[in-house]
């Protein structure tokens, strides 16, 4: 509840109001009228809204997309991903995504820059992708050497930042799935996290949202072994173990600052209100699947052909593919934040 009254509060700041159809997935939320706020993105797969490599990401093929904007567009999801939505929360367009900055017009960078790339953690994962750090050095750049924002802009915008598991996915790879060691490498990953929310406090950006990550053990790749029945408690337990430290280290960030800085989104609360308010049969089911263990959704063989099955009603669904939340998913845990 603590976190609910916090986000609430940080919104207030900047006096945004919600229209009364908000229930629309594509519906805009407004502010009132002054400056447009820019929005500027750090993180990994649940942000990206293009920045991977067109040749290694499932999530430039087909069905990504189908549902918003119709085509693949770099978002892991069917649809509109976290960024979608938090930027339309402040009243704007989705950031323009740091990899077609080359090709942009002035209006496409009116609302920001997505630095985030699917893969990314706050340490190198598997994924041949930048970690967060170099992102902001990515955000550095552009201020100091591109100088495509002003200063004031700067003062006067919004970070968001996701971190939801990539430099576990990693450590969990690479020791063969032994959790042993889980708790030091959180607390590694925390206090990195950390400095990197100084690092872009100290480039100017003043208010600052951060993930809190969301039921690992719900996710349909571990969901999988129960056949979707149910969330693994054990590994939902990290998830948590993760939050409380990122917590109590935010506290001591805005302590440190002396202002209301720096504020969670608590993905993990609202992950679990979007499953529970769901009474359909299986929402821990992925719409989009691999037709067998050897592919995964957006797959294809090496005559093109399709090596995946997309559900009847995406639109109802919570999951998109083993990791990612659909459209649908996204839209009920924007909801429950």
């Amino acid at each position: 509840m603590e976190n609910q009254r916090s986000f609430i509060f940080f919104f207030l700041l900047f006096s945004f109001t919600i229209t009364s159809s908000a229930g629309h997935a594509g519906q805009e939320l407004h502010k009132q009228p002054h400056k447009a706020v820019k929005l500027f993105v750090f993180g990994d797969s649940y942000a990206d809204t293009g920045n991977r490599n067109k040749t290694d990401s499932p999530s430039w093929n087909e069905p990504y997309g189908i549902t918003f904007p119709g085509k693949p567009s770099g978002r892991f999801s069917d649809g509109r991903v976290l960024t979608d939505y938090v930027a339309s929360s402040l009243g704007v367009k989705s950031p323009l995504p740091y990899e077609q900055r080359q090709h942009a017009t002035t209006s496409q960078l009116r609302y920001g820059m997505n630095f985030a790339y699917g893969g990314s953690g706050v340490f190198n994962t598997i994924f041949p992708v930048p970690n967060i750090s170099t992102q902001i050095n990515f955000f550095q750049n552009i201020l100091l050497e591109e100088m495509l924002y002003s200063k004031s802009d700067i003062n006067s915008s919004i970070a968001l930042v996701s971190l939801a598991g990539n430099d576990y996915i990693t450590f969990l790879t690479q020791i063969g799935g032994e959790t042993v060691g889980f708790e030091e490498l959180s607390r590694s990953v925390i206090n990195q996290l950390m400095k990197n929310l100084k690092q872009i406090s100290d480039l100017g950006l003043q208010r600052i949202m951060v993930i809190a990550i969301e039921p690992l053990g719900c996710l349909p790749r571990i969901t999988a072994i129960s056949s979707y029945k149910s969330c693994n408690k054990t590994v939902n337990t990290f998830a948590k173990f993760h939050n409380v430290l990122l917590r109590k280290s935010v506290d001591n960030l805005n302590r440190k600052s002396g202002r209301f800085e720096f504020v969670i989104l608590d993905l993990y609360r609202a992950f679990m209100s979007a499953i529970k308010r769901s009474q359909r049969p299986g929402i821990l089911k992925p719409c989009c699947v691999g037709v067998n263990n050897e592919y995964l959704c957006g797959s294809v063989d090496e005559n093109g052909e399709k090596k995946y099955l997309v559900c009847s009603n995406p639109e109802l669904s919570i999951f998109w593919d083993e990791v990612h939340p659909s459209q649908n998913g996204w839209h009920s845990i924007y909801l429950s934040l």
